[in-house]
């Protein structure tokens, strides 16, 4: 406990009576003979003692006003800390809400979206396990490839250039028959999707089942190949190659990526391998030819036009020129007018210029007579 400079004094001062009174106390006992010495010392010791209690009576006044006026001025001081800080309390709870508010708005403007996306998600999740289930279905497979192949060639051909589910002379129907003049003749497309034996050739985890789905993928692919030579290339109907169309990109880039040999059986067949980014340029190539094939073909008319044409201008120049050699006439007659007019205007002067002159030869003439009665 620490103690103030007062409390300090009169303790100090209470030691000191203490030290007075043991003193006297001493000598009264070595002198007893000194009783009016220790009434004396007794007296003024009782004096200073009421002093004391009185001095410190009005000390712990002081002091207790101080307390109070320091309590009250703390307590004031403390209601403004607090009123300040309610305050600034409030207005950031104010701005807390606020910012709160915008908050939990763009929340759920984000929620909205999210719960929008996550339904997109949820129908593209239901689309590809419905592609999935096509997808393993060998019929269903055939009838996608079948599907793409039909969008990418009705989309560049005109509807007279090809044909779906052609029957051939040998009865076997193509999926599609690109209808080319000769050469080269009638080409077919036929679609083939390997994606069993490319999956398989994908899950392979170790070196053993690669090998296994390399040649699974390689023998049906090759099957594909030799059954649409031995079916759709046909002497003197179609042309002398087929095409084998893939509807899937990643197939197409890994059998031109690791089976190189697979491609050259292609090639010795006369079947070409198309995926729907080549079929697509094929496409425009057969376009720009039956383009050239339409204009040579009526590259005739155009010709006996041009002729047709030809004598109509040599005519058109035949009467341009009659009709100039008859302006010439008529500029040639128009001007032996001119000089006929201007010599009848010559004449005419002349004869005006005559009968001018006899006027002035001519004497005055007089007024005729009045004869008067005689």
């Amino acid at each position: 406990m620490i103690l103030s400079p007062t409390e300090i004094g009169l303790l100090a001062l209470v030691i000191l009576l203490f030290f007075m009174l043991a003193t006297l106390l001493l000598s009264k006992r070595t002198n007893k003979g000194t009783d009016e010495a220790v009434l004396r010392a007794q007296s003024e010791l009782y004096g200073r003692l009421t002093q004391l209690s009185e001095h410190h009576a009005s000390e712990q006044d002081k002091i207790v006003r101080l307390l109070t006026e320091q309590k009250l001025s703390l307590l004031q001081t403390v209601d403004e800390k607090l009123l300040q800080i309610t305050r600034k309390v409030g207005e950031g709870l104010q701005m807390s809400a606020g910012k709160t508010d915008e908050t939990l708005g763009a929340l759920r403007e984000r929620l909205v979206k999210i719960d929008a996306a996550q339904e997109k998600i949820s129908s593209l999740s239901e689309q590809v396990v419905s592609l999935q289930e096509i997808l393993a279905n060998k019929q269903a497979r055939g009838a996608f490839g079948e599907i793409q192949l039909n969008d990418l060639v009705s989309s560049v051909l005109p509807p007279a250039a090809y044909s779906f589910q052609a029957v051939l002379g040998n009865q076997k129907r193509a999926d599609c028959l690109l209808r080319l003049p000769n050469p080269p003749g009638a080409i077919v497309v036929d679609s083939k999707f390997p994606l069993e034996s490319y999956q398989a050739l994908r899950q392979a985890k170790d070196e053993r089942e690669k090998l296994e789905a390399e040649r699974f993928f390689k023998a049906s692919v090759i099957k594909h190949i030799k059954d649409i030579s031995e079916k759709y290339i046909i002497p003197g109907e179609t042309a002398e190659s087929a095409l084998m169309f893939l509807p899937s990109e990643a197939v197409y880039a890994e059998l031109h990526a690791n089976f190189a040999d697979v491609v050259a059986c292609s090639y010795r067949a006369r079947v070409w391998i198309v995926s729907p980014t080549t079929l697509m340029a094929t496409l425009n190539t057969v376009r720009a030819i039956l383009k050239d094939v339409h204009i040579r073909a009526e590259a005739g008319i155009i010709q006996r036009e041009v002729n047709f044409l030809t004598d109509d201008v040599g005519r058109l120049n035949e009467r341009v020129d009659s009709l100039c050699r008859h302006f010439e006439q008529a500029g040639k007659d128009i001007n032996d007018i001119k000089i006929s007019s201007a010599k009848i205007n010559r004449r005419i002067e002349r004869i005006e210029d005559i009968g001018g002159e006899e006027k002035e030869n001519l004497p005055p003439s007089r007024p005729p007579s009045v004869g008067i009665s005689a």
